[in-house]
């Protein structure tokens, strides 16, 4: 409850802080100041202080997996206010406005990652996505971001009218919204309860871009304004995953082997594709728009298998995959040309720049020795342990092949073509190359040391 109270005041708070001051540097403080609060606050309800005891009628659960992930989730978006918040004032003038919408998307994200209620998880959904659906079309000079915010909107209201009618299918049957009575008795799916899972299924996969439900993402991520698109491909895809996660495993975790081939199936063309059309784009920013989809292939795999490795794995997956992307969209937002050639001979420029990017993409590749690997295997792992869907791990193994190719591009770019990659010189600090040194460093001992990480959170908080 910390999280969901302290998120929502940040958000009013920042809001009148466009009222009362026009320093941009001053916002942006307040924001990381608030922000870094928001972390240590979250931090304290796992340790059991409690600053807010309100009565919450059972639509609320706050367990150690959800606000472990409120924490990643927190962490991450301080370090993209760190590498990033500079580049937000150059989207527009309404800066406060920026930070305050992003801190009213986390209060969405403390709310799914910690729902008990169908009413809460369609708040904190909603809650999420109404301000990307502004942010989406922030850069109101740009008429790519207009027809991207409108795309957005319109398949994400469409999407949610899904979602009620799911939850209404299962009000119908259950006579309750809590997740918990929905699952009591639930043994067989009768056809009331299969329509509804399959729309609630459809709904969330939307919210994830997972295939066939994905078309609306590399035009929504590539129109975005870049700084917005990095937040929205990383912190809230995953927020995305938790949500499903704890609905699928609340309501039908009793009939799993029902609609578990489904789900892998939708995980094996989530990957494909993916993949596949990664492989062909000519752009850097659309290219990740695409890797984005196909990560969320891997990260479906907990939800194919649905035991502790998977909840463990999808902890450790939300933490490399946000890392390794902010920061190559940090990177990518000081490029003044988005293509592959752009990068062309950055190395020689650029070397920091270079060789924490080359870290990052290695990691998004699954390349050993980067947190990355970790990830994906933890996927693998769960889902070779339900003992259900071998062909889908072997699907995994060769689409984590195919996407070596288009982030090995960038690599060879940066390292093996001769070009004139011109980063905008004025805003590659050496503080911000500093970070990047860091995130890169905290990449790689997680991916030498990841059984230390989770034994550490077992030992701390019982996950």
């Amino acid at each position: 409850m910390n999280a969901i109270v302290i998120s929502a005041v940040l958000g009013v708070v920042m809001m009148f802080c466009g009222v009362f001051t026009n320093s941009k540097p001053a916002v942006r403080t307040v924001a990381i100041i608030g922000l870094l609060a928001l972390v240590i606050v979250n931090v304290l309800d796992m340790g059991g202080y409690h600053f807010f005891n309100v009565n919450v009628k059972g639509m609320l659960s706050f367990d150690i997996f959800g606000l472990l992930f409120n924490t990643i989730a927190f962490g991450s978006t301080w370090i993209y206010f760190l590498l990033s918040g500079r580049d937000m004032e150059r989207v527009g003038v309404n800066l406060a406005e920026y930070f305050a919408l992003i801190f009213f998307v986390l209060c969405g994200i403390a709310i799914v990652s910690s729902f008990t209620s169908l009413l809460m998880l369609f708040l904190g959904i909603e809650i999420i996505s109404i301000p990307l659906y502004i942010l989406t079309g922030s850069d109101k000079r740009n008429l790519k971001s207009n027809e991207a915010a409108l795309k957005y909107f319109l398949m994400g209201s469409f999407s949610t009218g899904i979602m009620l009618m799911g939850i209404t299918l299962l009000y119908g049957v259950k006579g309750s919204f809590n997740i918990d009575v929905i699952r009591m008795g639930t043994t067989n799916l009768t056809p009331m309860l299969a329509a509804g899972l399959l729309l609630l299924l459809f709904s969330m996969s939307f919210k994830v871009s997972a295939a066939p439900f994905h078309f609306w993402t590399p035009d929504a991520y590539d129109g975005s304004p870049t700084v917005f698109t990095s937040f929205m491909a990383t912190i809230v895809k995953v927020a995305g995953f938790i949500a499903f996660i704890r609905l699928f495993e609340g309501c039908f975790g009793d009939v799993q082997k029902q609609w578990q081939l489904l789900v892998a199936i939708i995980a094996a063309a989530t990957l494909f594709i993916g993949n596949i059309t990664a492989v062909f784009q000519q752009s850097v920013k659309r290219m990740l728009s695409y890797s984005s989809i196909a990560q969320a292939g891997f990260m479906l795999f907990a939800l194919v298998a649905m035991n502790d490795m998977a909840k463990d794995g999808m902890i450790f997956y939300a933490a490399a995959y946000s890392l390794a992307t902010i920061g190559i969209f940090a990177i990518l937002l000081k490029m003044k040309d988005y293509t592959f050639e752009g990068f062309n001979g950055l190395a020689k420029r650029q070397p920091v720049l270079a060789a924490t990017n080359t870290i990052f993409l290695l990691s998004l590749a699954g390349i050993p020795a980067t947190a990355g690997f970790w990830a994906k295997f933890y996927m693998l792992s769960a889902a070779i342990n339900n003992g259900n869907v071998m062909w889908l791990v072997i699907i995994g193994v060769l689409c984590a092949a195919i996407s070596a190719y288009y982030y090995f591009r960038v690599i060879q770019a940066m390292y093996f073509k001769e070009g004139e990659a011109e980063p905008q010189e004025v805003e590659t600090t050496s503080g911000f190359k500093g970070l990047l040194i860091a995130i890169a460093a905290v990449v790689v001992i997680l991916g030498i040391f990841p059984h230390w990480l989770l034994d550490q959170l077992h030992n701390l908080f019982y996950l």
